[in-house]
C-alpha cells in the first residue's frame, strides 16, 4: 500500500482551503474598506456640505452597489460644489451618465458623456460610452461612427475595436 497517496491528497486539499481561506478573507477586507468609506462619507455629508471629490466618491459607491437614483443625485451635487475644477468634472458627467445609462434613460445619459468631452473631448471612456447608448437606442449608424473617432484617439482600444466590427458586419451586405 502506497503512504505518499494520503499525504499527497492532505497537502493538495490543504492548499485548495488555504487558497478559499485567503480569497474570502481578501473579499472580507475589500467590502469592510468600502463599507467603512460609504458609513464615513454618509455620516459626514449628512451634517455639512462636502467637497465635489466627496459628493462623487460616494456616488462611485453607490453606483457599484447598484443604487442608480442616489448616486444620480450625489453627482449632480458634485458638480454643484463651490470647489469643483473643470478639470475634475469629466469624471463626474461620465458616472452621471452612467447612471442615467443604468436606469435606461439614454438621451440623459448621452448628454452627459457629451458636456464631458465638451471638457475634455478626448475622453475614450465618454466616448466608448456614447457609442453604447446609441447602440441601445438602435442608433448602429451614430454609434459606429463614435466608436470609429475612439479608434481615432486610441487605435488598440478593445472595446471600441470590438464594437466598430460588430456594427461594421451590420451594415456590410453578405454575398
Amino acid at each position: 500500500m502506497n503512504t505518499s497517496f494520503p499525504i499527497v491528497y492532505v497537502s493538495l486539499l490543504l492548499v485548495l482551503l488555504s487558497l478559499a481561506g485567503w480569497a474570502v478573507l481578501s473579499q472580507i477586507l475589500k467590502t469592510r474598506k468600502v463599507e467603512l468609506a460609504l458609513a464615513k462619507l454618509q455620516s459626514k455629508l449628512s451634517k455639512e456640505a462636502g467637497t465635489a471629490q466627496e459628493y462623487y466618491e460616494l456616488g462611485s459607491i453607490y453606483l457599484d452597489k447598484k443604487i442608480y437614483s442616489q448616486a444620480t443625485m450625489l453627482f449632480q451635487k458634485a458638480l454643484k460644489a463651490d470647489d469643483l475644477q473643470e478639470p475634475e468634472s469629466p469624471p463626474i458627467y461620465n458616472a452621471l451618465g452612467f447612471a442615467y445609462f443604468s436606469q435606461e434613460q439614454y438621451d440623459l445619459a448621452i448628454r452627459q458623456y457629451k458636456e464631458a468631452l465638451k471638457i475634455e473631448p478626448n475622453y475614450v471612456t465618454a466616448l466608448n460610452n456614447i457609442g453604447h447608448a446609441y447602440e441601445r437606442k438602435q442608433l448602429a449608424a451614430q454609434a459606429l461612427e463614435v466608436y470609429e473617432q475612439v479608434l481615432e484617439v486610441e487605435p488598440k482600444n478593445p472595446t471600441a475595436s470590438r464594437r466598430a466590427e460588430s456594427l461594421r458586419k451590420r451594415f456590410v451586405p453578405s454575398t
